[in-house]
């Protein structure tokens, strides 16, 4: 399987590395210093499951330099997706599937805007992964996990096809015959989990334990249920609370990636978690006051780090 990674960051460089060492042909799109790195010396990926190597030949620096594909996985930050997509057209239009493990719910919506509808699949992954420096990836822990699939639950080859490819690299995958479900269960969750470490400024330990910011979490999280419901996606009315007690079950120390570009003063994808909750519950006349105070409060850093402007 021709197989072409947009992003190799932290997602896209594990899942892509995994599924080259099992003998697929992987191209790997990255650039700046990842890429100059990746072109010296490959792409290192460590891993408590066994350490991988990519030779610097598999990597190019633009979308357009991909030789064909049977299938693209879009793991680029969300701001770029529109870009990315416009990009992929001719790809997609000569046959290959598009899968994004971005975060939120509206990137393939984006994607759709630009290609051929029926080449757009969905899908989430789970994972502790990210750029220690250029050319080299971290993994923390041992999950690694894929779930994707034709939307309205159709039939579709080349993720039949990738299903079996990811089992046969080692990675956790399944076929999901309600993908759009599955993206917002996560979304419930990831918003959740940004929106409270990153506004607090402290890890989920610290979030959970306290009241105030315990119910802020909740709270944020039925929101995203809400909004959810009302786009007619098949959410439990209960799942708020089912994700508030699987808070409970992890690492006191674990945080967001919207929380750790926050602290490096990166840019935030405030717009898609928070903002999009707030958006959309405009949209559909859903309240949703703790979403549009966080987006509120995180605003000035939304593009990195705020200068204080002079007298």
């Amino acid at each position: 399987m021709k197989i072409a990674v947009v992003g190799a960051g932290g997602v896209g460089g594990y899942f892509g590395a995994r599924l080259a060492a099992a003998g697929n042909d992987v191209t790997f799109v990255a650039r700046g210093a990842h890429l100059a790195a990746f072109r010296e010396r490959g792409l290192t990926v460590r891993s408590p499951l066994g350490e991988l190597r990519v030779p610097s030949g598999a990597v190019v620096p633009a979308i357009a330099d991909i030789e064909g594909a049977d299938l693209v996985l879009v793991a680029v930050k969300l701001w770029d997706t529109e870009d990315v997509a416009r990009q992929l057209r001719p790809l997609a239009e000569s046959g290959a599937a598009v899968i994004s493990l971005q975060n939120g719910v509206q990137k393939d919506t984006e994607l759709r805007r630009h290609l051929p509808g029926e080449s757009v699949l969905g899908g989430v992954c789970y994972i502790s992964a990210f750029i220690e420096e250029p050319g080299v990836v971290v993994h923390n822990g041992t999950l690694q996990r894929m779930v994707f699939g034709a939307y309205g639950g159709k039939e579709s080859g080349p993720a039949r096809v990738l299903l079996d490819r990811c089992l046969e690299a080692g990675i956790d995958a399944e076929l999901s015959a309600d993908i759009e479900r599955v993206i917002w269960e996560k979304f419930v969750f990831l918003v959740g989990l940004s929106a409270t470490t990153t506004a607090v400024r402290q890890p989920i330990g610290v979030v959970r334990g306290d009241a105030g910011s315990r119910s802020l979490l909740h709270e944020v999280m039925r929101e995203v249920v809400a909004v959810g419901r009302a786009k007619g996606v098949a959410l439990d009315s209960g799942f708020a609370e089912d994700r508030l007690a699987f808070c409970d079950t992890l690492p006191p120390a674990m945080t967001s990636s919207m929380h750790n570009d926050l602290d490096r003063g990166n840019r935030l994808e405030l717009a898609w978690l928070s903002g999009a909750v707030a958006a959309l519950g405009d949209e559909l006349g859903i309240a949703t006051p703790r979403n549009r105070a966080v987006a509120d409060i995180l605003s000035p850093y939304a593009l990195g780090t705020p200068v204080v402007p002079e007298a």
